[in-house]
C-alpha cells in the first residue's frame, strides 16, 4: 500500500476523523531530509498495511494541520493512538525507530 497524501482540505476527515492508530509524516517537497525519509515512510506503509495507515502531509499544503500539531521542523512524524493522544519524532530517524513506535501503538490499542 502507498502512503495516503493529504492537505488541509482532507486532513480533518482523513486524519482527525480516523479514530484508530495512525502515523502522520509531515514533510515538504523542498526539504532534502524529507526526500531521504520518504522511502522509509513508504516502507512503513507497506509493512503496516491493514494495521496502521500512514499519511503524508506537505506542510506547505497543510499549514493549519501543521500549526494545530505544533510542527516546527520537518520531517516530523506523529504517531496517533486515537484522535487526541499522540507522540512525535522529529528529524531523520531510522525505520526501526518508526516501527518501534508503531508496534507500541498497535499493542496499546489491543489493550484498550
Amino acid at each position: 500500500m502507498a502512503l495516503y497524501y493529504t492537505d488541509d482540505a482532507g486532513f480533518e476527515k482523513a486524519v482527525d476523523g480516523y479514530r484508530k492508530p495512525k502515523m502522520v509524516a509531515f514533510y515538504a517537497s523542498w526539504c532534502p531530509h524529507c526526500h531521504r525519509m520518504m522511502p522509509l515512510f513508504e516502507e512503513a506503509a507497506k509493512l503496516y498495511d491493514g494495521k496502521v495507515p500512514v499519511f503524508a502531509v506537505d506542510v506547505d499544503k497543510a499549514p493549519k494541520a501543521s500549526a494545530k500539531y505544533g510542527v516546527r521542523g520537518i520531517p516530523t512524524v506523529l504517531f496517533f493512538k486515537n484522535a487526541k493522544d499522540y507522540t512525535s519524532l522529529a528529524g531523520e530517524r531510522s525505520l526501526e525507530e518508526r516501527k518501534s513506535e508503531l508496534d507500541r501503538l498497535i499493542q496499546c490499542k489491543l489493550r484498550l
